[in-house]
């Protein structure tokens, strides 16, 4: 029986020549010495530190933004009870809206709304803590999107497709402007919708290194250290893998998988030297973890995740995406929205007012929103259907007009009506904000050019400042 491994013991002398070996594969291998110096480049390039092919990329123009934080808000959040203020819902409450059939009833928000700051900007009551960084959101009434489904709508928000499997929106930021940090993901979504899979945070033609990494807020990463190897003994093992993939490379062509493979062991590798770091938030200072809500009933997991947003984004990661689901009322919405509303409040301003006190706001874009959003009327008492047809967004930060309104609705918060904004504009609006021209950030796939925008979307110059 062989003896076990040991990484630690020295080489035994071996033969020049492995046994077995035959006159006719010596000859193709030795090929007058040119095989075993082609040989010798490959091996030193295999077991050297692999180059970061995230490096930093420039911009197509000057941005504005270097990064963003995307507040994901699973579920549909409901515009009506949130940013968008319809004092005609509760002057109709329990009218039936006419043509709508099965009886269903508009429903009055019960959250009563106020302006907010020096801008005035409409906000429910739900937001308090919210409502003190009024002046620095920009918040779009007027958004639309295609399909009133879940799963369609939230992999178009994610990848501006609903019916083909295309690049994030965070892998194409990565793809366009490459990481800032070679020892950190370019791309981290935590705690992401596991309903509808990796497609909402996945790559799909794009290089593979470019998919998001996926972590939970948990504030641990409990296999980011080798049980039993230290670090140069990790580098011996992680050469000799990489040795193997690249000779496999080499030897049957170009294998976008392999070289995904590669770049991720080298990535994993260079993780351990900063992200248990990120993620310990005990370094924070108590009054740090109080203001983002950590440790208190209902604003903990939220929390954790705006606060390690903050830390990522001062680590140079390039986008972050973060993920609150449970906004899906067709009934409970009073006690539903508030139960949301209040895990996202508290730990949001913080994020906010964490990112201008640093100064990373004026160029961290931050981006709150859902698939889409609901209906003024339900068939049932106390909540709201789907409605593609008109919701809100909101953007702070990263050169978007702050304490300013775009667009709007009906009367009764149906439909955008007023500068509508789909969600390819977003999509063309957030990259214009990174030096990214949308119709320039292409890849060339399947005998056409690609985009996140496909072949639409336009940049709404008017809310950028």
């Amino acid at each position: 029986m062989a003896p076990p491994f040991n990484p630690t013991s020295s080489q035994t002398s071996r033969p020049l020549v492995p046994p077995g070996t035959t006159r006719r594969t010596l000859l193709q291998s030795v090929a007058a010495g040119f095989g075993w110096l082609a040989f010798a480049g490959l091996n030193a390039l295999a077991t050297s530190p692999q180059p970061n092919s995230q490096g930093p990329k420039p911009p197509h123009f000057t941005p504005k933004a270097r990064r963003v934080i995307f507040l994901c808000m699973q579920g549909g959040p409901s515009h009506l009870d949130t940013f968008d203020f319809k004092p005609r819902l509760t002057r109709d409450h329990g009218l039936v809206l006419k043509g709508r059939g099965g009886g269903a009833k508009i429903q009055g928000s019960p959250f009563p709304f106020k302006q907010q700051g020096q801008s005035g900007l409409w906000m429910s009551n739900l937001f308090p803590c919210l409502a003190q960084r009024a002046d620095d959101l920009c918040v779009i009434r007027s958004m639309h999107t295609d399909i009133p489904n879940h799963p369609q709508a939230l992999i178009q928000l994610h990848t501006g497709s609903a019916r083909f499997v295309r690049p994030s929106m965070g892998a194409w930021v990565l793809y366009g402007l490459g990481s800032e940090n070679s020892n950190l993901p370019g791309f981290i979504t935590l705690n992401p919708p596991a309903q509808f899979g990796a497609q909402n945070y996945g790559s799909a033609f794009l290089p593979a290194s470019h998919q998001g990494t996926r972590l939970n807020a948990s504030g641990s990463l409990s296999n980011s250290q080798h049980p039993f190897l230290n670090r140069p003994q990790q580098r011996r093992q992680l050469d000799l893998i990489q040795a193997m993939n690249l000779d496999f490379s080499h030897a049957t062509g170009a294998h976008p998988e392999v070289e995904g493979a590669i770049q991720s062991f080298e990535l994993a590798f260079r993780m351990q030297s900063e992200m248990p770091q990120i993620m310990d938030l005990k370094t924070e200072s108590p009054q740090t973890l109080e203001r983002y809500g950590i440790g208190t009933t209902g604003t903990d997991g939220f929390g954790r995740q705006c606060l390690l947003a903050r830390r990522m984004a001062e680590a140079g990661v390039r986008f972050i995406e973060l993920n609150q689901g449970g906004w899906d009322q067709h009934q409970n919405l009073t006690a539903d929205m508030q139960r949301n509303a209040h895990a996202i409040d508290r730990p949001i301003a913080a994020l906010l007012s964490d990112l201008k006190e640093r100064g990373l706001l004026q160029d961290t874009l931050v981006i709150w929103g859902g698939e889409f959003g609901r209906t003024p009327d339900s068939r049932r008492d106390d909540g709201r259907d789907h409605n593609a047809k008109g919701f809100t967004f909101w953007l702070a930060g990263g050169g978007a007009r702050p304490g300013f309104q775009y667009g709007a609705t009906d009367e009764l918060g149906a439909e955008a009506v007023e500068n509508r904004v789909h969600i390819h504009d977003l999509h063309a609006t957030a990259l214009h904000l990174l030096g990214l021209d949308h119709e320039r950030l292409t890849f060339r796939y399947g005998g056409r050019n690609h985009r996140l925008t496909d072949v639409k979307g336009q940049v709404v110059q008017s809310i950028v400042a």
